[in-house]
């Protein structure tokens, strides 16, 4: 079975203000059809940064990637104007943020119609729109006529989320790319949209590379992880192993740092 993705030795520096910043240090991945491989380290490890680059979405003149990322067998560092036709196609991205991501003054259905004619060539404007409600249909969003008539500030943050997902979705792509994408929601609505997502790949066969600082999310979505440090994987391996059995210093800390229900003694 030949990878969604395939990466050897990324590294990725940004120019800053201060001077050359490796972000990303050399880290190889594959993912394969129908699993979730995810990053996992804390704010600044690399991880969104890793996410970004293998998407060609870091600006160009302040981002130098060097290494190999086969996406649909395109190398998108050796020859970046590919990803062009890949993203949205091949490769949908789910952002962290709705209300960054989605415009203010466009409707939900201007979006959602825009990027179906965009992604399925020869679609009218009528055939846009019913497509479009089979999307916000297919992450469960309810009333989706209604929602299509609704600007993003009117919905909440689990319906924006959907609709991100939807957006995503629009392409029928091979891989989605999961940004922190419950980080902004409360733990019942974040239940939702990871239910959803496992839903959506069990149904589709689709792979997700899921971005998160939450191990109790990686925990749940995940089929194998890496743990991201200073832009490195400092510990790699099957979810369960890395999280039952952790060999590195770093990944114990961040189990460590998982709250835990204790149970309290009642005076008598």
């Amino acid at each position: 079975m030949s990878s969604v993705l395939e990466v050897e030795d990324l590294q990725i520096e940004l120019i800053t203000e201060h001077g050359v910043v490796r972000a990303v240090d050399g880290i190889s991945l594959h993912v394969d059809p129908g699993e979730t491989v995810t990053l996992i380290g804390e704010s600044g490890s690399g991880k969104s940064t890793t996410a970004m680059g293998l998407l060609r979405l870091l600006p160009p003149d302040l981002a130098v990637l060097s290494g190999r990322a086969v996406l649909a067998g395109h190398d998108v560092i050796a020859d970046p104007a590919a990803i062009s036709g890949l993203r949205g196609r091949v490769v949908g991205l789910i952002p962290q943020d709705p209300m960054t991501a989605l415009s203010p003054v466009h409707t939900v259905g201007r979006r959602l119609t825009e990027l179906v004619r965009l992604r399925v060539g020869g679609t009218s404007r009528h055939q846009a729109r019913l497509m479009a409600r089979e999307l916000l249909e297919r992450v469960h969003v309810p009333d989706p006529e209604r929602v299509l008539g609704h600007y993003p500030h009117q919905l909440s943050g689990g319906l924006q989320q959907r609709v991100l997902i939807a957006c995503a979705l629009a392409g029928e792509p091979e891989l989605l790319v999961a940004d922190e994408p419950t980080s902004a929601l409360d733990v019942t609505v974040q239940a939702g949209v990871l239910d959803l997502l496992m839903e959506l790949q069990e149904r589709t066969g689709v792979a997700i590379l899921m971005i998160t600082h939450d191990l109790g999310v990686a925990r749940l979505i995940s089929d194998r992880v890496h743990v991201m440090r200073a832009g490195r994987f400092v510990e790699s391996g099957d979810v369960e192993r890395v999280v039952t059995a952790p060999t590195h210093p770093y990944s114990k800390q961040l189990l460590a740092a998982v709250p835990r229900l204790v149970h309290k003694e009642m005076p008598a």
